[in-house]
């Protein structure tokens, strides 16, 4: 894959700028000045990024019907109504039912949780569910990370005698289902200052709300942060201002005192005994925990979660491991059943998105499947499979293009659908997909830029090897939490060498571990290049080469700071001018 690298170098202003602030900081020029691309320019504004502090959380009763759902909850409390907490089956629903039952459970035990199933019930609410409620004498449905869209099934409920409060952050439609209360900061009419919680922070600001309202101390919320970071992670939401707050906090309570659901799966993963981080989150624990939903049913990670016995945590631990072993294998064989079909698809070549579907795709991995033909081929993709006489499927974006907004635009086509920027999901007839792979790639033709469709790498800070210390090191895990909106610094190196030593290792040659130095300093300095063996013979030729890298600490040697090296840049691409920077 050829990256486009792109680097603004600081403008004047920008080096004064950095250099002012990184006196009163008492930090080098280069944190001070990725502290300015971030848009952090003041003494103040650097102590609450790297010291974010709970204080600092917003009102919860800035959002709108707080109140409202505050004083349902209370008054179903008062006649001892019994309440389910439902939620959906992907991490951030599970997480979301986790913390709100684990917390209510501690002071009212008339309280149920449902999660649907995603094979027999599908998303969101569903009268099966519903029916449950009522067959079970529910008088109160809290929801979480989906329902914004159930008007007809909320309908169905009331008629049942049953009210329902939604939690959620999906976009609405104009016109929403008739709730008791509504919790949803992207609310047309919501003047929340911050819209990118997740479906789990929602709840938790619920929650915080609850507990307020009834003098319950702050820090009995604090035990739930571990499952807010992990949903803030899993989910892909920016983690800036709150969800940072929340994630930092969630974060140490992750490594320090994690629940027993949590601290199961932490060391079925083998993170055990290390810090973990929100990259640890998104590729080994999020999963698991998706892996029950995808395969079977979620209710089991939900039960993992609020389990209080290790003994019995570690065994229903190791089942959703093994679930994720079995969605590993189904994985792999439908994403290289969709790169063949995209392969044979000359026409794919010249369109800004892809829209795949087959009738025997399992429903429960389509999603990660477009997501990893998303990031293959950096086009908004839409994967479809046969569900009855409907087409049902998963829609991923890429970076800067509202994928939920192109899917919008096919609405008349549409049985349901729902989401957000980067994701969305959404069933039709079978029959209509034709029509609808045409009208979605038409509309992402007309508003995708053109550069949004191409590989970057967006530079950070040019360094050379001597700037390259365990200070540097220790001051940038000062900026994690990581994730989007909040990158790791990505820094670029111009003419390194191998140092003699560099070789191709992995199970199938396919990685490489670099020894290399530069001209300004005599260090080596090592570094692994994952997936990207092809440049090894133009390393060996000893002959200069550019990089961009992230900043690591070598998991197996502690001490040792490692190199990430994202890309590669021979000297004959640069004196092509292939590549700019």
């Amino acid at each position: 894959m050829h990256f486009k690298w792109n680097y603004e170098p600081p403008t004047p202003e920008e080096k004064q700028a950095a250099e002012e602030l990184g006196e009163k900081l008492s930090i080098s020029p280069i944190l001070a000045q990725l502290l300015i691309k971030r848009g952090i320019n003041t003494e103040s504004a650097a102590k609450r990024f790297f010291r974010p502090q709970l204080a600092d959380l917003i009102n919860p009763f800035l959002m709108k019907d707080m109140d409202i759902a505050v004083e349902r909850l209370n008054e179903a409390m008062g006649r001892k109504e019994r309440i389910l907490v439902y939620g959906d089956y992907d991490v951030d629903g599970c997480t979301a039912v986790a913390l709100v039952y684990k917390f209510l459970q501690q002071f009212y035990s008339n309280i149920d949780y449902y999660i649907p199933d995603r094979y027999d019930e599908g998303y969101g609410v569903s009268k099966k569910g519903i029916d449950y409620a009522h067959e079970t004498g529910v008088k109160l449905i809290i929801i979480l990370d989906c329902g914004i869209k159930a008007i007809k099934e909320i309908d169905y409920a009331k008629s049942l005698g049953i009210d329902f409060i939604i939690c959620d952050h999906h976009v609405p439609d104009e016109v929403m289902p008739q709730a008791v209360a509504i919790l949803n900061p992207k609310r047309h009419d919501d003047t929340f200052p911050y819209k990118n919680l997740c479906g789990c922070g929602v709840g938790f600001k619920f929650m915080q709300g609850w507990a307020k309202n009834n003098e319950i101390s702050f820090s009995n919320l604090i035990p739930l942060l571990d499952l807010c970071a992990v949903s803030i992670a899993a989910d892909i939401v920016p983690v800036t201002d709150e969800n940072r707050i929340i994630a930092f906090h969630g974060l140490k309570q992750l490594n320090q005192n994690p629940s027993i659901g949590l601290k199961a799966i932490i060391d079925i993963c083998g993170l055990n005994g290390r810090e973990i981080s929100m990259s640890d989150i998104v590729f080994k624990i999020g999963p698991r925990i998706n892996a029950s939903g995808r395969m079977e049913n979620g209710k089991e990670s939900v039960d993992l979660l609020i389990e209080k016995d290790y003994g019995v945590a570690i065994k229903k631990a190791k089942h959703i491991d093994e679930y994720n072993e079995q969605r590993k294998d189904i994985d792999k064989q439908m994403t290289e059943e969709a790169n063949i079909i995209v392969s044979k698809l000359e026409n794919q070549k010249h369109h800004s998105s892809i829209v795949l579907y087959d009738k025997n795709w399992k429903k429960g991995v389509i999603g990660i499947v477009a997501s990893r033909l998303t990031e293959m081929y950096f086009r908004p993709t839409v994967v479809l499979t046969k569900d009855g006489d409907f087409a049902t499927g998963s829609a991923r974006s890429v970076t800067g293009f509202d994928v939920y907004s192109a899917i919008k635009s096919c609405r008349d086509l549409l049985l349901n659908f729902g989401g957000h920027t980067y994701a969305a999901g959404l069933t039709l007839k079978w029959n209509d997909i034709p029509e609808f792979r045409q009208r979605f790639q038409k509309y992402v033709e007309e508003h995708i830029a053109p550069e949004q469709t191409e590989a970057n790498i967006n530079i950070d800070c040019h360094i050379d090897f001597k700037d390259i210390t365990k200070k540097l090191h220790n001051d940038l895990k000062r900026f994690a939490p990581f994730g989007p909106e909040c990158t790791k610094p990505l820094f670029c190196t111009l003419g390194v060498y191998d140092y003699g030593t560099s070789k191709v290792v992995g199970r199938e040659q396919e990685h490489i571990k670099l020894e290399l130095v530069d001209s300004k300093s005599s260090d080596v300095v090592n570094g692994i290049a994952f997936g990207q063996s092809a440049s090894a013979r133009y390393i060996k030729s000893k002959r200069s080469f550019d990089i961009v890298y992230t900043i690591e600490a070598n998991v197996f040697k502690r001490n040792q700071i490692q190199l990430q090296i994202e890309d590669i840049r021979p000297e004959e691409i640069k004196e092509d001018n292939k590549v700019e920077i």
